[in-house]
């Protein structure tokens, strides 16, 4: 394994450790005891900004060796990832916005998955990706780690607002 690999590695994995901190002392505490879409809503949010997976397309940017699979199918899927979440914030609290939440957090968790495998599968080296080293060595954790989130807080039961009104008149 080149060396520059060695460095990459750890960079994600430092950046996993101290994302998995701010997550469970700041991010978590403050998300867990809200509605469902009240706790979507920053996430969602977060997740807007993936279009900055375009950087892999730019000549300049990331080196003209990089593996083309990998920089299509990392900044197409960021950018539908980007879509949907924005999809889904503009339909919460509604239930369209929930259903669109799920497709959006099946769907940008299936991305990130695959971009590891486009990238290991092309054979990437760390340098190719130029300044767009940042991108999975310091977002792409916490795009991970806000999908688990995501995903508990989808799982978590919601009680029915129109159950909720119905006992309140009873």
């Amino acid at each position: 394994m080149p060396q520059q690999m060695i460095w990459f590695f750890l960079s994600i994995a430092f950046s996993f450790i101290a994302w998995g901190t701010v997550t469970a002392r700041y991010i978590w505490p403050e998300l867990r005891l809200r509605p469902r879409a009240d706790a979507l809503r920053p996430l969602l949010i977060l997740h807007s900004f993936r279009f900055i997976g375009l950087a892999f397309l730019v000549p300049g940017v990331v080196s003209p060796d990089l593996p083309p699979a990998f920089a299509h199918s990392a900044a197409y899927g960021d950018i539908i990832a980007a879509t949907l979440a924005l999809l889904s914030l503009s339909l919460l609290p509604g239930a369209a916005g929930v259903a669109v939440a799920w497709i959006f957090s099946v769907w940008g968790s299936a991305d990130i998955l695959n971009a590891f495998y486009q990238a290991n599968h092309a054979g990437l080296l760390a340098g190719q990706l130029g300044a767009a080293f940042f991108l999975p060595t310091l977002i792409v954790p916490l795009l991970l780690i806000t999908h688990g989130l995501g995903f508990r807080i989808l799982l978590r039961h919601q009680p029915q607002p129109a159950m909720q009104e119905n006992r309140h008149f009873a």
